[in-house]
């Protein structure tokens, strides 16, 4: 059973903002400017930097967590494991947990994250209250909701680095019990499962039982399960999926179940929710042999950038005689009303199973008025989206151009109202994409904190991968 670090070590913020401003000023004028990491949750290959990058080596740490205030300040390369480390001692957790360990806090600021507390939490960015950012000039700004640079922090959101880097970050936390309770609920028709989501997310209840959070799975049309989780004191035996047993098996035999709540956050990570079939990890004989220092989600995108990188199994499908196939790693948000029509679309024409549900709704605040909106990512305010992750490849069809489906996919989602995730790849021209994710806002906003535009564009990044 996994256990919670204790280890803090305490953070020099100040010595690793040195540091970084050093390395800022080492690229070379007119060159763009990049980080120098190593490791990347992205999916979306880049062109190699010719010139040295920003090093944010000492921008990994929880600076201090406040149980009174339930605040945490925290540097902006800091992963989510090691800030739930930080935080779970107190009772208290972020208020939206991306699902995979390695995700950094302000990668998931920037280029955005979900899970499924994301129903009543909204997104990541939601819960930030301050955040200093390195921007293209050089400069660091202290960035708000309202205030001098409210424009900044406006649309920090889905800039994917393109208005600069988050080094500190002051997010609010939620309080956590010890255990999760979790009912497993099927549906066979789509319909159904989509007033249970809109039942759930209006009163964050189910058959008189409290939900604090929520995801599902669809295997098919025909056979597809909520995940409503509850936080509990209660003690009992708690499943442990970091061995043999397998997580998203358990919801097809399973109509209860408990976690310990770290082991809950993570629950998707041990096999990449379902992807680590791809490296024969889910076969009983390999997975006794596969160290489970293995099991983890950074481990398999290490293999997947080396298959990138060398084509393996590409040349071994062409001498088998085996058709391409195309990447198809995306997430997207599709309003709730139409949730169902284009799973039936993806399944008829796109076939990839299983598929991920996370039901989200912008965060509502706390006092009088509506919820605001991020114009780089731009859902509706009172608005319920289910987010849709399906990662794998699909055989592309004789005659068709790589890219062809995601294409499909990019115009049904446009379609039907709703919006596509940026990590992976992308293909939508400029004019679309500059509708889509606030292009107006982001120069703007670029022009004013990056007047000489030393940080790579958002459409340069997530379309033509520089």
């Amino acid at each position: 059973m996994c256990a919670v670090r204790v280890d803090h070590v305490p953070v020099d913020h100040d010595s690793a903002v040195d540091l970084l401003r050093r390395s800022y000023a080492a690229v070379p004028p007119g060159e763009k400017v990049r980080l120098a990491k190593r490791t990347s949750n992205l999916f979306r290959p880049r062109a190699a930097p010719q010139v040295p990058g920003l090093d944010v080596s000492g921008l990994t740490g929880v600076l201090r967590v406040d149980p009174t205030a339930r605040t945490a300040d925290v540097q902006g390369m800091c992963t989510y494991e090691d800030l739930v480390d930080a935080t779970l001692p107190h009772g208290l957790m972020p208020l939206v947990v991306p699902q995979l360990r390695t995700i950094t806090l302000g990668g998931a600021v920037t280029g955005l994250g979900i899970e499924s507390t994301s129903f009543r939490n909204g997104l990541p960015h939601e819960s930030v209250t301050e955040l200093d950012v390195l921007t293209g000039s050089g400069e660091i700004v202290t960035a708000r909701p309202d205030g001098d640079h409210a424009d900044l922090y406006a649309a920090f959101p889905n800039s994917l680095g393109s208005l600069g880097y988050a080094t500190r970050l002051r997010i609010e936390l939620q309080p956590v019990r010890r255990y999760v309770a979790l009912r497993n609920i099927r549906f066979t028709r789509l319909e159904e499962l989509v007033d249970a989501i809109a039942e759930v997310t209006a009163t964050r209840a189910w058959a008189g039982m409290p939900v604090d959070a929520m995801d599902g799975v669809m295997f098919s049309p025909g056979e597809a399960y909520l995940v409503l989780a509850t936080f509990t004191d209660e003690v009992e035996r708690p499943s442990d999926y970091t061995g043999q047993d397998i997580y998203y098996r358990s919801l097809r035999r399973r109509t209860r179940d408990t976690l310990t709540t770290y082991d809950y956050l993570w629950r998707w990570d041990t096999d990449w929710f379902w992807c680590s079939a791809a490296f024969g990890v889910q076969h009983p004989v390999v997975r006794r042999l596969w160290p489970a220092r293995w099991r983890r989600s950074d481990v398999y995108h290490r293999l997947v950038r080396l298959e990138h990188r060398y084509g393996v199994a590409a040349r071994v499908d062409r001498l088998r005689g085996q058709p391409a196939r195309e990447r198809v790693v995306q997430d997207v948000e599709i309003p709730l009303e139409r949730t169902a029509d284009f799973l039936r679309w993806f399944a008829g024409n796109v076939g990839m199973a299983p598929v991920w549900l996370c039901p989200l709704r912008l965060r509502e605040p706390a006092g009088p008025g509506s919820a605001r909106s991020w114009p780089l990512y731009p859902l509706r305010p009172g608005q319920d989206y289910v987010n849709i992750g399906f990662w794998g490849t699909v055989p592309m069809a004789e005659g068709a151009a790589d890219g062809d489906v995601n294409r499909s996919i990019e115009r049904t989602v446009s379609e039907l109202g709703g919006h596509k995730s940026l990590y992976s790849d992308a293909y939508y021209d400029r004019d679309s994409f500059d509708r889509l994710y606030g292009g107006a806002t982001w120069r703007a906003v670029r022009d004013r904190y990056d007047p000489e535009h030393r940080f790579t564009g958002l459409y340069e990044k997530a379309v033509a991968r520089a």
